[in-house]
């Protein structure tokens, strides 16, 4: 969002209004080519279920039946199919659907195996997840994992954070400062003037801006720091997930491998101690399901430790759907069965933001809300960079790449640090990268001044 006032002289313009439009001009060239990136691989996520009925329909669709194969020969069959161990199991709410396993294998890789549910007959297999997890594990930028796969989550939650500064600072240069009032749609018709991009970019940002700082906001929750920071506060305070049945041992927090998959962000590394005798079965646990009325679709995600319950947990649209059960795998009996209602203020705030994020919340609709606020993202970039083309200075190294002029004086300053600064405390890492990038501004504009200009 940039400004949409008429076009005036760097020494007409405020102070304030300079160093805030400077600032937002530095966090776009910073953060957009990575938001471009982001909101290209969650507008496709939005469509994740018809992504993979397309690519995976001969895999997916099986002729219906009303017989069933024995639950754990689905397991076995996929074992075999995938050469590792069966560690979680979608059962799908159609009966011309396959179960879905999720397979581990030895050397660390994971397959999904497409089992016809009839017949226990596998009918395909895939790296796991497919194409749509490929597309979210480029939207978390999670490629690799170790220290460069934190070092890219971590880059995540930066950009996320500047996305909220450019949305701030985006709001406080198109508010009106005339008597004319706001500028609520475009004045200018040429497109091949800055005016018309000019007011297109502003506009766009109005209109949509809140949907683009939901999505950044509501984003968070998977970071590495901020998220597992806010995991700790709601933890601490019981605001969080549910607490343990008194009868049972407390939760703990398992291995990667023993977390239950699908049970919600809140959710996702706590487990259930398991105190059954006996061979551990799919098939008892889908009865136990069922006799629990637990709707389908629902995961079941198997540990690999026998002491550990298996979570069976409801494969929802809605948050307030929200519903898990710990089955003891041997016995069939219910360790745990938790709903919506257990769930801290905190927990449920936050699932209900994830599940809007991800375009399931509220239908049809919510998907389109946040496919506009992705297409936004892309219109703001493109305008952005008109914008910048037609006011680009001769030379650029003359100008510092055409960046808007720095203010005089420390006083302007404050406009954009009391926009930055109550941001940065709520997310630190943005904060530590604003110092970076302030140390960097003071030493480039430096460099300008003291670099003679060439006659022209």
């Amino acid at each position: 969002m940039t400004a949409s006032l008429k076009t005036k002289a760097p020494n007409v313009m405020s102070g304030a209004y300079r160093a805030v439009w400077r600032w937002h001009f530095y966090a776009g060239v910073l953060v957009i080519p990575f938001l471009m990136l982001l909101t290209l691989t969650g507008g496709l996520y939005l469509f994740k279920d018809e992504i993979d009925h397309a690519v995976y329909r001969s895999m997916i669709e099986v002729p219906a039946s009303a017989q069933q194969a024995d639950p754990d020969q689905w397991l076995a069959a996929a074992a075999r199919a995938g050469e590792g161990r069966a560690a979680n199991v979608l059962v799908p709410d159609r009966a011309d659907q396959a179960v879905r396993v999720r397979v581990d294998r030895p050397d660390g890789a994971q397959r999904t195996v497409f089992v016809d549910p009839h017949t226990a007959t596998v009918t395909g297999v895939t790296a796991y997840g497919g194409v749509t997890e490929t597309i979210k594990t480029l939207h978390s930028l999670s490629l690799f994992g170790g220290p460069i796969g934190t070092a890219l989550n971590i880059l995540v939650e930066i950009v996320a954070g500047w996305a909220v500064i450019l949305c701030a600072t985006g709001l406080y240069l198109w508010w009106p400062r005339s008597r004319t009032g706001a500028v609520l749609r475009p004045r200018e018709t040429d497109a091949g003037r800055r005016p018309f991009w000019r007011d297109v970019h502003a506009l766009t940002g109005f209109y949509v801006g809140g949907v683009i700082l939901f999505l950044a906001m509501t984003g968070m929750p998977w970071s590495a720091v901020w998220g597992d920071r806010f995991m700790g506060v709601m933890r601490d305070t019981g605001l969080g997930r549910p607490p343990a049945p008194a009868a049972a041992s407390p939760w703990s927090h398992a291995k990667p491998h023993d977390a239950p998959a699908d049970v919600g962000w809140t959710l996702e590394n706590a487990v259930m101690p398991a105190h059954g005798h006996g061979v551990a079965s799919l098939t008892r646990v889908l009865e136990t399901a069922q006799a629990q009325a637990l709707p389908r679709p629902f995961t079941v995600s198997i540990p690999r430790s026998s002491d550990l319950a298996w979570t069976v947990s409801r494969q929802t649209r809605k948050a307030e759907d929200a519903r898990s059960l710990y089955v003891d795998g041997a016995t069939g009996a219910v360790k745990a069965d938790l709903r919506w209602s257990q769930f801290g203020v905190m927990a449920k705030g936050f699932e209900w933001g994830i599940a809007v994020h991800q375009g399931t919340q509220y239908g049809w609709i919510n998907r389109i809300v946040m496919l506009i606020g992705c297409i936004a993202v892309w219109l703001l970039a493109i305008s952005g960079l008109i914008m910048w083309w037609k006011r680009r200075p001769p030379s650029l190294s003359r100008r510092l790449a055409g960046a808007p002029p720095a203010p005089p004086g420390p006083r302007a300053r404050i406009a954009v640090l009391c926009i930055v600064i109550p941001l940065s405390i709520l997310y630190p890492l943005t904060g530590l990268s604003l110092v970076a990038a302030l140390l960097l501004d003071r030493a480039a504009r430096a460099f300008a001044r003291s670099k003679p200009v060439a006659a022209s």
